[in-house]
């Protein structure tokens, strides 16, 4: 399986996601933001984590409309995957691939630790390495990380078995303690932690590894 890690300006976790992915066996490249078409045979994008264009305008509006991105969203309207944590979920967000808005922090503060997360549903090729309700310690770092939609979509992300991860302790004021959410056809995760950051253990944690270590192979006629 292939998979293409987006390089923006500002991204500061282009190469966790990058380990992360081969670590699973994934073949994976590296795509600048400024390219127009992603590699042939591209079966899974990652949109990293960090600060792309130094979060100006709003976190992840102008990563948004950079030219890969077109490619992108073609990629996901085709049933292709894309994984977006943190950054890459404020980008996903504002690409309408995926619903709602990441708002300033509660605490208005920025926030960098380790949380117990809820994983809140095992149905989609993101999630099944874990079990249902399991509480996992992923890493978050952000500043903008409070989940929004209006009730309407809140009901229906819940409704449809959408919302992926729920934090146990919420940390940032994100509605109905949403950590990460699916798409509609439950191929695109956008989520505010790192798990590329607990996927080894010389990071402190694994917790993530899962995530990634079960994705290559359920992708087949999933």
């Amino acid at each position: 399986m292939r998979a293409a890690v987006l390089v923006f300006p500002g991204s500061n976790c282009d190469r966790d996601l990058f380990r992360a992915f081969e670590a699973a066996g994934l073949e994976t490249r590296f795509v600048w933001h400024k390219e127009t078409a992603l590699p042939e045979g591209t079966d899974l994008v990652g949109v990293p984590g960090g600060f792309s264009y130094g979060d100006y305008l709003r976190c992840g509006a102008i990563a948004a409309n950079s030219p890969i991105n077109r490619a992108v969203k073609d990629h996901a309207e085709r049933g292709g995957y894309v994984f977006g944590p943190c950054n890459g979920f404020q980008i996903l967000c504002e690409m309408g691939l995926l619903p709602g808005a990441l708002l300033r922090n509660a605490g208005l503060k920025y926030i960098c630790r380790t949380v117990p997360l809820s994983v809140a549903t095992t149905e989609s090729v993101f999630t099944r390495g874990y079990g249902a309700g399991e509480e996992i310690a992923i890493p978050i770092a952000h500043h903008d990380g409070n989940y929004y939609a209006d009730t309407a979509t809140l009901d229906r992300l819940e409704g449809e078995d959408r919302v992926a991860f729920r934090y146990a302790e919420n940390p940032n004021g994100s509605q109905r303690d949403i950590a990460g959410i699916l798409s509609e056809n439950r191929r695109v995760l956008g989520m505010m932690p790192h798990p590329e950051r607990a996927a080894d253990a010389g990071h402190g944690g694994t917790d993530g590894q899962r995530l990634f270590a079960h994705l290559a192979e359920p992708m087949v006629g999933a």
